[in-house]
């Protein structure tokens, strides 16, 4: 199984995540995707905490299903991947070649760990 530490994204997707999440995210979640009294943050280790094992499919299909919060589920699904790959740069994770996918069954084969694995 991959990790979000394998390079899932591109900078290039997360730069225009950036500029998406500013659009449609940032009113909610924080310039720095911090969150508030209401909204959950994007970064950090209770965000790391509460994904950590967790199929980075989970993680697409919440942002999918539910936001953003004013219009749930109008963003297109290229959208939604640039914007979660901008969230795992803003983690830290690294990026990689290849772009981000939205087909959430390969997003279910990559796990959200917080802490690089070790390799064996």
């Amino acid at each position: 199984m991959l990790s979000v530490w394998d390079g899932v994204y591109t900078n290039e997707q997360a730069e225009h995540g950036r500029s998406l999440y500013r659009e449609h995210c940032e009113d909610c979640h924080g310039v720095a995707l911090e969150g508030d009294v209401e909204t959950a943050p994007l970064t950090g280790g209770v965000f790391q905490t509460n994904w950590n094992s967790v199929p980075l499919g989970k993680l697409y299909q919440r942002i999918r299903r539910d936001m953003p919060a004013s219009k749930p589920g109008s963003l297109n699904p290229e959208t939604d991947a640039a914007i979660l790959a901008f969230i795992l740069k803003a983690n830290g994770f690294p990026a990689g070649d290849a772009e981000l996918s939205h087909n959430a069954d390969f997003l279910n084969q990559i796990r959200f760990d917080s802490v690089k694995p070790v390799k064996k």
